[in-house]
């Protein structure tokens, strides 16, 4: 909060100081009085005390002098006699509403509110329209927490002054602390179109604009501030927290270096530095800040969370554990230090040891939505369907830090298990391709469940192939959803296993349930047909770069394969370049292979080649839900490090697609070399 000023107060007259006294006997006490502002406004606060000594004395002194004698004597640290002048210029004028105004002042300084308060009432009393005391009223109730009290106060004040800068700023705080986050962007506007030299006004809008999502005019905002104050960490930081967001990383790290410049021991911008660092795999350099931080803040939970999953990045499972155990130490209750260290454990093979950390954070912050989704994977992955599918639902919580399902806006309800006799649902798409292929073999499940109508709405690669799935009675691509018209409801495609109330025993496994149209068969069987012959076998060696789990569930490259081009009687086909436009790795020469994945245009083309092949196989990709939903047998590349739930935990098959998926698990983190030895051996056992 702002401090009330003393008011600067006004001479009429200019003067020039010719001597040692700038008082002179021929004056009268109106000129006497003009010539001690100036003094006190060139806070000359003695020399203009000592100029109006006779007119603060007896029955007749001076109120104006009274007033200003008062004003000197605060101005130089003698608060009991600012208070006797004021009130002895009230016992003179009770009416001066100035001298109750800045007797007001001198009362909320010395921690007498309630007397303040009664004096400012008593100068707008006098004066209504008295600006100034509408202002220090509101900053009263500013400080004793009555805020819409204050905003009245404030508003008062800017209706009398439009240009008040001061009140303006300040009715702005309080507006913030009221939420009221539009309408103190706003105010801290003003006070800058008023004070364009306000600095800490531009900070607390671009702040608020931040908050609010508008990042190019808080940016703007940002540099404003920097440019009157360029050695303000704080905005340095703010701005750099603004920048990460915006997906500018690097300007982000500059500036989190500018503001530790300007103050070393800043431990947020450590912190944030730490993170950034961690964000794009700087591992040993987001350690060292992280490190830097700990020495002004040895006991925070955030920092030492941080440092742990650091730390976990890094696999230095010990030191990840101790930084923890540290944060917990520090904070009993932290879910995200509990849920952290459930990955820990869940990583490190300790399925037990994770579900229990899970749960304690899901007893410490019920609403932990990254608790409950780690809890309902896990769960999935050991085959506990029925009691997995639940938390799985946290998927689609916004509170999530990174949104794995984000919930459409049709214009009707979500389903939630209501009677589907006669009603229309649409199914709606989420997360990858992958899961939508596995997925929609619940549309006659729906059917079944009385829906009289089912609309399938897919991403539009996957329409070629999603067009004739049993069940939908009509499919539209996600490109054409905002056109949907009206049903009853709609459902997340992967919340229809929980509301079947799916176990491994029930799971809808019969194959095939999709088909690959003839006529791209018929095109792709022709480029086929130009291998030499022998079994056919299409790879697959990278996902999508942007999935979350790719730099463990993807090979480095093409190479990493190469000992299965020692089986004799092969052809091998790539069907590398998919819908997310990754294009081929090159391997070794000599490798010979078939390229076809520039050419294939959607998910229908990827259908038909892999309905002309022996075998795919591939890592953890849409290509492999492909081949189980056609019914084709496959070989799927798992990393030990957070397989997906869908393959469950040590199994060498899957319920999902029985009699068709075949699972290859690393031994060990990024040992791909041991596992592609282990396939080519069996490739060798069924080559032909």
């Amino acid at each position: 909060m702002r401090a009330a000023m003393a008011p600067v107060l006004a001479c009429p007259w200019t003067w020039e100081n010719t001597g040692s006294s700038v008082f002179h006997a021929f004056m009268n006490p109106r000129q006497r009085i003009a010539l001690a502002i100036a003094l006190f406004n060139e806070r000359r606060f003695d020399q203009a005390l000592a100029g109006i000594g006779d007119l603060l004395q007896g029955d007749e002194a001076n109120v104006d002098a009274l007033n200003l004698a008062a004003a000197c004597a605060r101005a130089l640290g003698r608060p009991d006699d600012a208070e006797a002048f004021w009130r002895k210029a009230l016992a003179r004028d009770p009416a001066h509403a100035a001298s109750w105004n800045n007797l007001g002042i001198l009362l909320q300084q010395r921690g007498r509110g309630a007397e303040a308060g009664e004096a400012f009432r008593r100068a707008l009393q006098l004066q209504p329209d008295y600006a100034e005391a509408h202002y220090n009223l509101a900053l009263l109730y500013q400080q004793a927490g009555g805020l819409e009290q204050a905003v009245g106060a404030h508003e008062a004040a800017l209706a009398l002054r439009p240009r008040y800068p001061e009140a303006s700023a300040n009715l702005g705080l309080v507006l913030e602390r009221l939420g009221r986050f539009e309408e103190a962007q706003r105010r801290f506007g003003e006070a800058v179109a008023h004070d364009p030299a306000d600095a800490a006004s531009l900070q607390h809008r671009a702040d608020l604009l931040q908050r609010l999502g508008r990042r190019a005019e808080a940016a703007e905002c940002y540099r404003a501030a920097l440019l009157l104050r360029p050695d303000n960490a704080e905005l340095h930081n703010n701005f750099a927290v603004l920048l990460a967001r915006s997906g500018q990383p690097e300007a982000a790290e500059r500036e989190y270096l500018q503001a530790v410049a300007c103050r070393p021991g800043y431990a947020d911008a450590w912190h944030n530095l730490g993170l950034s660092y961690t964000q794009s795999g700087r591992y040993a350099e987001a350690e060292a800040a992280l490190r830097t931080c700990l020495r002004w803040r040895a006991h925070d939970p955030e920092v030492w969370n941080s440092l742990g999953n650091v730390y976990q990045y890094m696999q230095r499972d010990d030191d990840a554990e101790a930084a923890y155990r540290r944060a917990l130490a520090a904070r009993p209750g932290l879910a995200k230090t509990f849920n952290n260290l459930g990955t820990l454990r869940q990583r490190q093979g300790r399925a037990g040891e994770a579900e229990d950390a899970y749960r304690q954070a899901i007893a410490a912050d019920p609403g932990y939505p990254e608790a409950r989704w780690n809890l309902g994977f896990l769960l999935l992955a050991q085959g506990r369907l029925a009691e997995g599918w639940p938390w799985m639902e946290a998927r689609h919580d916004p509170a999530l830090a990174r949104p794995i399902a984000v919930r459409p806006a049709p214009g009707f309800p979500q389903w939630n298990g209501e009677a589907l006799d006669g009603k229309a649902i649409a199914v709606w798409p989420e997360q990858g391709f992958g899961d939508q292929i596995q997925f929609v073999r619940y549309l006659p499940w729906l059917k079944a469940a009385g829906a009289r109508t089912v609309t399938l709405i897919c991403h539009d690669a996957l329409l070629p192939l999603l067009r004739g799935a049993a069940g939908a009675d009509r499919v539209v691509p996600k490109s054409e959803a905002g056109r949907l018209a009206p049903h009853d409801f709609w459902v997340f495609m992967l919340s229809l296993p929980m509301h079947a109330g799916t176990t491994l025993a029930t799971i809808p496994a019969t194959l095939p349930y999709l088909a690959a149209d003839p006529a791209r068969r018929a095109y792709w069987r022709a480029r086929l047909d130009t291998l030499p012959a022998g079994m056919r076998v299409g790879l697959v060696w990278r996902g999508f770069g942007g999935h979350v789990n790719d730099a463990n569930r993807s090979l480095p490259d093409l190479s990493v394969l190469a000992p299965l081009w020692s089986v004799p009687g092969v052809a091998f086909v790539s069907l590398q370049r998919g819908m997310d436009g990754e294009p081929r790795r090159a391997g070794p020469d000599g490798l010979d292979l078939l390229e076809l994945g520039a050419g294939i245009a959607d998910f229908g083309d990827t259908a038909a080649i892999v309905a002309e092949l022996d075998l795919v196989i591939c890592v953890d990709t849409a290509v492999a839900h492909v081949a189980g939903a056609l019914g084709k047998r496959c070989w799927v590349l798992l990393p030990a490090i957070h397989p997906d739930w869908r393959w469950m935990e040590e199994r060498a098959d899957s319920p999902w697609y029985p009699g068709v998926l075949r699972l290859y698990r690393q031994r060990h983190a990024g040992a791909w070399d041991e596992l592609v030895a282990r396939v080519a051996h069996d490739l060798a056992a069924i080559a032909y």
